[in-house]
């Protein structure tokens, strides 16, 4: 596409300025607000910036929808209208302090990072596109800058909603490792029948795609220690839910405690899962299972020492950590007499 009349410069400036912005947003600390933050004053600023910056979004996608190009006055107002958008974005993202929970801000930088992404991409595809009609292409990245934006009212408000947020994610993947393992064990005594051919099937006689009579006992404290996992993650919720405040930087900080200190846990999960499938090395079951143990008891330690953890509360973090023990060690026996 020609550019030769200037037209597109301020177009290019401004995508140069996008992700300029996009950096800061990605990599900057938040000011210190000392003590003048108003949290509604924040959450209304910052729903009009996301929609202002879908209908910028909007108006450079019509603009340049189709022939002729608009002037280079034109442009440069575009162009400016869209920068003062998206530096509003990212200023009012920066209001928000890390004393109001680093979780939170998390969610809010990354939902910013995903405005700012689509507003990049539909500024690259309208430069790198041939101007005759709308294009498909500017059509699908219109909409992904729109759809970034309306996901702004289901944004968590609050530390205590964004980590429940996060646990329900990390519960979900938990439970679906158990689900898929158990379906392994009860489908048939060979876990790969369902993704090989009959013909394979009568063929082989390789046991390497079977468990074993120590494999299978070796997987039962395993299953053991997931479900702990899933249950772990289960009461955490609960309680999250029913004690967790806000109300003072110390709450805020110590969810973001219990919100770092369970991220390990479905990666660990599903690494415990993998390894349960044969050919087993029940050594590197061990490992796994380890360190599914670690972070599990980890978790009910930090768990213990926070505000979520009241009189009820405390009987099933003991209960877990016995769990939790006494799996392990039936894990470690089973391995340690296979080898």
């Amino acid at each position: 596409m020609s550019d030769s009349s200037g037209n597109l410069i301020p177009l290019r400036n401004l995508l140069n300025s996008v992700q300029s912005v996009r950096e800061r947003v990605r990599d900057g600390e938040p000011r210190d607000s000392a003590g003048g933050f108003d949290v509604h004053h924040f959450w209304d600023t910052l729903g009009h910036t996301f929609k202002a910056t879908s209908q910028a979004a909007t108006k450079l996608s019509i603009t340049y929808s189709k022939p002729p190009l608009p002037s280079a006055q034109e442009c440069d107002a575009l162009a400016d209208h869209i920068q003062d958008s998206v530096l509003a974005l990212a200023t009012v993202y920066f209001w928000l302090p890390k004393s109001h929970g680093v979780t939170l801000r998390r969610v809010v930088r990354d939902a910013t990072l995903e405005v700012l992404d689509g507003m990049q991409q539909l500024i690259e595809v309208i430069l790198n596109t041939p101007l005759q009609s709308l294009t498909q292409e500017q059509l699908t990245s219109t909409a992904g800058v729109w759809a970034s934006c309306d996901q702004f009212p289901h944004l968590p408000k609050d530390n205590q909603a964004a980590v429940l947020s996060l646990l329900a994610t990390y519960s979900s993947v938990v439970k679906d490792a158990i689900e898929e393992m158990e379906q392994a064990q009860s489908d048939s005594q060979d876990p790969y029948s369902d993704v090989l051919e009959d013909d394979d099937l009568d063929t082989r006689g390789n046991q390497d795609t079977y468990w074993s009579e120590a494999d299978k006992q070796l997987m039962a404290p395993c299953h053991g220690l997931m479900k702990a996992a899933r249950a772990c993650l289960k009461k955490l919720s609960a309680a999250v839910k029913n004690n967790g405040k806000v109300d003072t930087p110390a709450c805020c900080a110590q969810l973001d405690d219990l919100a770092d200190s369970t991220k390990e846990i479905s990666p660990s999960v599903d690494d415990l899962a993998l390894s349960l499938y044969p050919p087993m090395n029940h050594i590197a079951v061990h490992q796994n299972a380890s360190r599914l143990s670690s972070i599990l008891k980890k978790v009910l330690e930090i768990t213990k020492s926070s505000h979520v953890c009241l009189e009820p509360e405390v009987s099933w973090v003991k209960f877990l950590d016995g769990a939790i023990d006494h799996n392990m060690q039936k894990v470690t026996n089973l391995a340690d007499s296979a080898t």
